[in-house]
């Protein structure tokens, strides 16, 4: 008997359909996103004839092609145990915080649903979401690169995959970067008025589109932060609140070229040097406690 499918590491498109909340004969493709959370697994639901062109090919002006199937929506399987309907219940209202701030413009928009897992001879509850595909280039707010190298170089990669023609490059970026500055001052707001703040430091986290919207992707890490000396830590001991603070602060100062006020209330706690260091240990402490041999 296969393990429970939240702490297998992958799953397939055999073991979505062997489910017991999921039609055995679907009309879709399910496939390993390329992306994994470390709170969910993420498939891909692709048109079965879009698979089989991808396999295939198909002749683009004479030349024999094998077009990648993009995604009708995502599918994503949440492996945190849920021991209580509110719990559960909880789950999705922080989902709707972020829908209250960020919807539809600036995020993935998702349908959440709480089924009944069937797994050995016990049954749980499990939350799962089907979302939005949203396609374009990650947004890395780790970067090195400045405002005034990375916009550019996603522009260029946006425009190397769209069939339709983009606008040019100086109105594309000044698009972007007004989208971005509309998408810091919602967040700050989430910040300042809910106390909450979504998971932005993760890889691939957020997406820009090529209309020059970022947009967040992974919308159900939702995390409490305090204006206090609280540093708040996510289930597996990583300090996403304060790590997503800084996070956004690069997102205004190297995407968007603006000088951050560390006066400013959204960072002035957070953006504390000894603070900071505090930080810095704890994300120390995680990145070595995710070592294989510490498993």
């Amino acid at each position: 008997m296969k393990a429970d499918i939240r702490d297998r590491p992958t799953i397939d498109h055999e073991d979505v359909i062997a489910l017991n909340f999921i039609r055995a004969s679907p009309s879709h493709v399910f496939r390993r996103y390329y992306r994994q959370g470390l709170r969910s697994h993420i498939m891909e639901i692709l048109n079965p004839s879009a698979v089989r062109i991808e396999q295939a090919g198909t002749f683009i002006d004479g030349i024999k092609q094998f077009p990648r199937a993009k995604p009708h929506r995502m599918l994503r399987i949440f492996r945190s145990r849920l021991r209580t309907l509110e719990q559960a219940l909880n789950e999705i209202k922080r989902v709707k915080l972020v829908e209250r701030y960020l919807a539809p413009e600036f995020m993935a928009t998702s349908v959440e649903c709480i089924v009944s897992y069937q797994h050995a001879d016990d049954r749980d509850l499990i939350l799962c979401g089907f979302q939005e595909y949203v396609d374009g280039e990650i947004v890395d707010p780790w970067s090195i690169l400045k405002a005034s190298e990375l916009l550019p170089s996603l522009y260029d990669a946006c425009i190397d995959k769209q069939a339709e023609p983009m606008p040019s490059k100086d109105r594309w970026l000044a698009t972007a970067r007004c989208q971005g500055a509309r998408l810091v001052d919602k967040l700050k707001r989430m910040v300042l008025e809910s106390g909450h703040i979504p998971d932005l430091a993760g890889a691939g986290n957020l997406i820009l589109t090529a209309n020059g919207t970022i947009r967040l992707v992974d919308i159900n890490n939702i995390t409490r932060v305090y204006f206090d000396d609280t540093i708040v830590l996510d289930e597996k001991g990583y300090p996403v609140g304060d790590k997503s603070i800084e996070a956004l602060s690069l997102i205004e100062s190297n995407i968007l070229g603006r000088n951050i006020d560390q006066r400013e209330k959204v960072y002035a706690r957070f953006l504390d040097p000894i603070r900071r260091r505090q930080v810095e240990a704890m994300e120390k402490a995680f990145w070595e406690s995710q070592r294989p041999d510490n498993s």
